[in-house]
């Protein structure tokens, strides 16, 4: 029987080079393709064997390693649903996806059990199990014992294969239901595009319980047989040591502000290199510009979100823009729409809207949410704000929910930001909305570097080149901005923060 199961799709792909490395850890340690697809194997078997049947969940929230990424691939050999977790939610927060997801089965660090294996039986969660960093773990055990077959569960086009919960910015974590068609789709256009060869080599510094590292790094890769320098996290000096023997690196902003943070980081450790990209939070162009003068490379920044893996990216063979995330992928359609959903015209601003096979199926057990964000003609509203210009090319202004109005008019943060973030001593900026009483909204910037070289007459000089009614009417200073493990600013956070930023002085 035919099967789109996408573990099959990535075997096919790798199995002539089962002796090669895949995953090469800073501490020596090697796994080979062969080796990692015999331990999936296990992990589906120690699966199976806890009662878990094709469709059910496993929710997981363990640290980055080979284990990890086996029980991934075990998962989807058993036909599963693997839904990940950000390592670094609470327990709290870990009672909330216990009970939204209804896993058959829950996997977390032994060094959690203790706390969560209660949490868990109480959500109605029949199995607990352990996996550690270094391999150990009840699940270890399960998978050196279990009963293991060759054969991969047979799972059409739209079958789920993952559930990834969005972070929640706007209230509760919503699970977007992603496919094994939307995994594939999303992984063979990336490969093209992006140019992969056997011979790259994959620097891989992010975390796995994201649609970046988990997906965007590793399914593209594999898909050439690529060996994967596999970091346990992003460490500045482990990065420099690891550069001269990959191709390339994948990252986020905060990876190349750091670098660039390094004075005698430059051109010699990025001679064997041959591709940087960036994504998951908007690149600035400053730092841009400023990699592109240290090192030779301009990097490709790109445009996805977990609902839709990959939306656009820059060219590989062609010019790449500072600001802008390039062009629509193959196979998915693009369009700016007002809110009513007439398209607009070249260069203004409105929704980001996006179709295609990389398209998720909606929101886990929310059909009103699912509903919402869905147009009658299938298109989905990203919550993107962007503008697109006469070639095509996207240029983002930043989330909807982060839109401004302040009396009546509307302002799109990154417009400022941009002038803000081109200041000497500011290293970077956030503008927000806080409630006035007599615009709706205010404006104010909060900014993070060095204030004493900055004072307010050169901040309010900046703003002239942009309408009045845009300028920041009061700045602040923190050491630096809030960020979520992906290195997204919190905005969300700030608005919380300074709320009251134009709240009338209280009087006795």
């Amino acid at each position: 029987m035919m099967s789109d199961n996408f573990y099959g799709l990535l075997q096919t792909r790798f199995r002539p080079a089962m002796k090669k490395p895949f995953l090469t850890a800073p501490n020596g340690r090697q796994v080979t393709y062969g080796e990692i697809d015999a331990l999936a194997a296990n992990m589906a078997g120690a699966l199976a064997g806890a009662g878990a049947r094709p469709g059910d969940r496993v929710l997981v929230q363990v640290e980055k390693s080979p284990e990890n990424i086996a029980l991934y691939f075990g998962a989807l050999r058993a036909g599963l649903i693997y839904v990940p977790l950000n390592t670094a939610y609470t327990r709290g927060e870990v009672g909330y996806f216990l009970k939204d997801a209804e896993p058959a089965i829950f996997i977390c660090d032994p060094a959690k059990e203790a706390a969560l294996a209660p949490m868990a039986r109480d959500a109605g969660v029949g199995t607990v199990l352990t996996l550690g960093s270094r391999s150990g773990g009840s699940l270890s055990d399960a998978a050196g014992n279990a009963k293991v077959s060759d054969d991969i569960c047979v799972r059409h086009q739209d079958d789920l294969a993952v559930i990834l919960y969005t972070s929640g910015t706007t209230g509760m974590s919503k699970g977007a239901m992603l496919s094994h068609g939307n995994l594939a789709s999303n992984a063979l256009v990336l490969n093209e595009l992006w140019g992969f060869t056997p011979s790259d080599v994959l620097l891989h510094a992010l975390p796995v319980f994201h649609i970046h590292g988990l997906f965007v790094a590793l399914h593209t890769a594999m898909l050439s047989a690529c060996e994967i320098l596999f970091l346990p996290k992003f460490d500045v000096a482990e990065i420099r040591r690891q550069l001269p023997k990959a191709t390339l690196m994948m990252g986020v902003p905060t990876f190349y502000t750091r670098l660039l943070r390094e004075n005698d980081f430059g051109r010699t450790e990025c001679a064997h290199m041959r591709l940087f990209i960036c994504g998951s939070a908007p690149l600035t162009v400053e730092t841009f510009d400023a990699f592109k003068t240290r090192t030779g490379f301009t990097i490709l920044e790109r445009y996805g979100m977990s609902e839709a893996g990959m939306i656009a990216s820059n060219p590989l063979n062609g010019d790449r823009i500072a600001g802008s995330v390039g062009f629509a992928l193959p196979g998915v359609s693009l369009r700016i729409a007002e809110d009513s959903g007439v398209s607009a015209p070249a260069g203004v601003p409105g929704n980001v809207e996006i179709s295609g096979p990389n398209l998720f199926k909606g929101y886990w057990r929310n059909p009103e949410k699912t509903k919402e964000a869905f147009r009658r003609d299938g298109f989905f509203i990203t919550g993107d704000v962007g503008s697109l210009d006469e070639e095509g090319r996207l240029t983002l202004a930043g989330r909807s929910k982060d839109l401004i109005i302040a009396g009546g008019y509307n302002i799109y943060p990154k417009e400022i930001e941009q002038v803000l973030n081109a200041l000497p001593g500011i290293i970077e900026s956030a503008v927000i909305g806080a409630p006035h009483a007599d615009m709706g909204e205010g404006v104010i910037a909060i900014l993070a570097g060095e204030e004493s070289a900055i004072d307010d007459t050169v901040l309010h000089g900046a703003m002239t080149g942009l309408a009045r009614f845009k300028h920041p009417r009061k700045y602040f200073w923190l050491d630096a901005l809030p960020r979520n493990a992906m290195g997204k600013v919190q905005k969300q956070v700030l608005r919380e923060q300074f709320k009251d930023a134009f709240a009338a002085p209280q009087t006795c």
